[in-house]
Formats: C-alpha cells, structure tokens, sequence
C-alpha cells in the first residue's frame, strides 16, 4: 500500500500572526497635519474628493477579501467619521503581543488621536485572550509620543524593537514601552535620498521570520548600520537591502502573516513590481508574496503594512 504524506503548512511563527485587524474608511483623503514630515504622502490634487473615497473604499474590501481567501483571520470595521483622515491605518494607535497583552500608544497628530476605538478593543476581549490592556496615549499632553508598529518594527522572536529616531519616537515612551513589554530597544537615524528624515520604521524595514527587507542606504551611521546587519543574520535571518528607490515604492511596508497554507508576505503590487527577481526569490523559500491593489491609500503615505494590525493574541 502506498501512503500519501501531505505537505507540512509551513511552521507557525510568533514573528507572523494569524489575525489583522483593518479599519474601512468612509471619507478618505490625506491628512494635512501629517504631510509636514511623512515624505511620502500625495497631494490628490485635481482628483475628485467623492472618487478617491469611493476608491479607498474599495481598495480596502478587496484587500480584506483576498488576505481572508488565503486564510487569514480578518477583522474588519468601518470607520464614518470624517475628522479622522488616517483611520485606515490602525496599527500606530495599538498593537497586540503574545501572552494576551494589548498597547494603546500616544499619536502625535491631534487628529489621530481619534483614531483609537472601544469597539476594536472590546472584540479583542470577546474574541481572543487578552490579559491587560497597556494605555500610553496619557503621555500625549506632556508631548511624548510614540506612534505603534509605525514608529517600531518589533523583533517578536529575538526581541528587539528597531526605531527610527523622530519626532513620533519619543526615546521616553519608548523606554517605557521596551522596558514593559521586554523588548531592547535598536534605535538609529535613517534619511532618505534628499537627506529627510524617515518619519516611521516600517516604511524602510520588515522583519519576518527568516527575512527581513531593509533599506540599508537609508541608515547613514555605518557602525550602527553594519551592527543592524549583524544582529539579523545572527538571528538566522537573509538580509534583503532594498534601494532607496525601492523603499519609494513602500517595498519595505510589508508584513509576513500565517495563511491557512502557510506564511504569506503581504505588501502592495506596488511594491512588489519594485523587488528584483533575486529579492522575490528569497522571499519565496519561506513566505509567499501577497500583492495588494491600494494605490489610493498609498496617497496618503502609508501601504499595506500600516493599514494591517496584527492579531498576535490566542483564541478563545
């Protein structure tokens, strides 16, 4: 008798969670407030404010709809307000951690400080075992701001969260934050090619479990550039430096999930269409590439990773 032996799914990583949560908005459109240092936002311009709504809109339900057809757990909530322009980018106001542990972060645009929402906290608790609920958003009056898995890309396997030096960093609140969620902090400065600044980590870095896509032109000081490289590769991880016209592309704003196949890499078709051959070939022995279409969203200065919070908590 001949025995047929299924595939493995691939093994299950606290780097990859199996959950996101996404915020639909109903009035999207750039946030004025933020321009000022995200490099990367668009003026819309002369398009139609009603169009680029409905297109943000859109783009959101078939990302939610293709990352479910794969077999990640999404969780979807619409958001109608028209004073909080940012919305569809949930995972600076809060992050979910192993253990059942939630964090609620201090935003540095008034506007995005409306952004956080009882409902999305209240699910996690019915739906996943939450243990306690960490709020830092107290530190906003005194001005400390540290604006979530924007402003850190976490090291989940070896602990460390890598921070981009900013204004939407505060070195306090990050001390707090690493010294209560048990991660070392990495922080470092990173420019673009004009020399201006970098405002969030996770436009230049993500770290899955055995890659991370980095820019590494990015980070001028070559000491704490080559001690960045040092730490990922004695963490078994390949180094995938991606260019300055790469990380343009948000080929950096990427985020590894658990499928129901096993682990995918969710990131635009933007910035897939930016990698190399060679780049997409490494990333292919241990996650396949998920393309997005959000080419409106992306306007607004963030891709694919910003507008996915992570679901890194067990059901109940």
């Amino acid at each position: 008798m001949t025995l047929l032996i299924a595939k493995p799914l691939a093994r299950r990583s606290v780097q990859a969670p199996a959950g996101v949560i996404m915020i639909r908005p109903q009035h999207f459109t750039s946030n004025s407030e933020t321009a000022e240092d995200n490099a990367f936002q668009r003026d819309a311009g002369h398009l139609d404010r009603t169009e680029v709504a409905r297109a943000a809109h859109a783009e959101v339900s078939r990302a939610a709809e293709v990352l479910s057809g794969v077999g990640v757990r999404t969780h979807i909530f619409d958001d109608t307000s028209t004073l909080t322009p940012d919305s569809v980018f949930p995972n600076n106001w809060f992050s979910t951690h192993p253990g059942g542990h939630v964090a609620l972060y201090p935003m540095f645009a008034p506007s995005r400080r409306a952004e956080r929402r009882n409902d999305v906290i209240e699910m996690l608790k019915a739906e996943y075992r939450v243990q306690d609920v960490v709020d830092y958003s107290g530190l906003e009056p005194d001005g400390l701001f540290l604006e979530g898995t924007g402003a850190m890309v976490l090291d989940h396997i070896d602990r460390v969260a890598y921070v981009v030096r900013s204004n939407r960093a505060d070195p306090i609140a990050l001390e707090r934050f690493c010294a209560q969620f048990h991660y070392e902090p990495m922080v470092f400065d990173a420019h673009d090619a004009n020399g201006t600044p970098v405002y969030h980590t996770n436009v230049l870095m993500c770290i899955a479990t055995d890659f991370v896509l980095i820019g590494l032109d990015m980070i001028a000081d070559t000491a704490r550039r080559a001690h960045i490289v040092r730490r990922f590769e004695e963490s078994g991880r390949d180094v995938i430096a991606l260019s300055n016209a790469q990380i343009a592309e948000f080929a950096g704003n990427a985020i590894e999930l658990q499928g129901g196949a096993g682990r995918v890499l969710a990131l635009s078709s933007r910035a897939l269409a930016a990698l190399s051959a060679e780049q997409i070939a490494s990333i292919n022995h241990s996650a396949m590439p998920l393309p997005l279409d959000v080419p409106t969203i992306e306007m607004a200065g963030g891709s694919v990773r910003c507008m996915l919070a992570g679901v890194h908590l067990s059901r109940r």
